[in-house]
């Protein structure tokens, strides 16, 4: 039996990095961890909650309730995928919301956030064999991954697919209020005093702008293979 490794694939928002990472786990049989469904996740809890006014989120409160949140990733036969589960609560659909996309920066920047999902993550780590996205994964995370990815794409390309994605479900949006908050979140993601988003050094680049999500399969199997072998 072939040894499992750590995937770890970072970058900038809407650039697939879920599709990507998805398809690489249902390949290997290896798990997949959107971590970035966790900051979501907290950030859905903290605005029911009332705790995001203005824009602006109340650390001290949403610290405070950190023990009463939940996430867990469970099976969906119909969907066949792992969707995000908040205090028991499928919000898979929910926490992909153009509203919770414009706090999920700011709330992921509170420390208290960052380590409790950091530990969490690093748990679920441990038998290896996982496939795990988001922005401060090959840096902070797991800065020992045998294989990191770090993905970029044009803003215009990056912000067609988000909002394909959203109107695929449903969800009526402006393309240019979708393209102003992919910047926005660029610009505070790369800014951030705890993990800003970067690349680590020795993260393998991928520009897929241009490419299917085959064709990046096709240039990752290669890769893959070389780095379970090296492990």
């Amino acid at each position: 039996m072939a040894k499992k490794i750590v995937i770890a694939i970072d970058g900038y928002s809407s650039c697939g990095k879920s599709t990507f990472a998805k398809t690489i786990a249902k390949e290997l049989g290896y798990i997949y961890i959107d971590s970035g469904a966790m900051y979501r996740a907290v950030t859905l809890y903290s605005m029911r909650k009332g705790y995001i006014l203005n824009g602006i989120p109340d650390d001290k409160r949403i610290t405070g309730e950190l023990n009463r949140i939940n996430i867990e990733f469970l099976y969906n036969p119909a969907s066949g995928e792992f969707e995000t589960h908040l205090n028991s609560e499928n919000v898979e659909r929910e926490i992909r919301s153009i509203d919770v996309s414009s706090y999920v920066s700011p709330v992921s920047t509170i420390p208290q956030v960052r380590t409790k999902l950091v530990a969490l993550q690093r748990q679920i780590g441990l038998s290896k064999g996982i496939v795990m996205d988001g922005r401060d994964i090959g840096t902070v995370v797991f800065p020992e991954a045998e294989l990191k990815i770090f993905m970029t794409a044009s803003v215009d390309i990056r912000a067609k697919r988000r909002y394909d994605e959203l109107t695929g479900k449903g969800i009526v949006v402006d393309f240019e209020d979708v393209r102003q908050n992919i910047i926005a979140r660029d610009i505070t993601d790369e800014n951030r005093d705890i993990s800003p988003l970067r690349r680590a050094d020795d993260a393998i680049i991928l520009d897929n702008s241009r490419m299917t999500v085959e064709q990046q399969m096709e240039w990752v199997r290669g890769i893959i293979e070389k780095k379970i072998n090296e492990s």
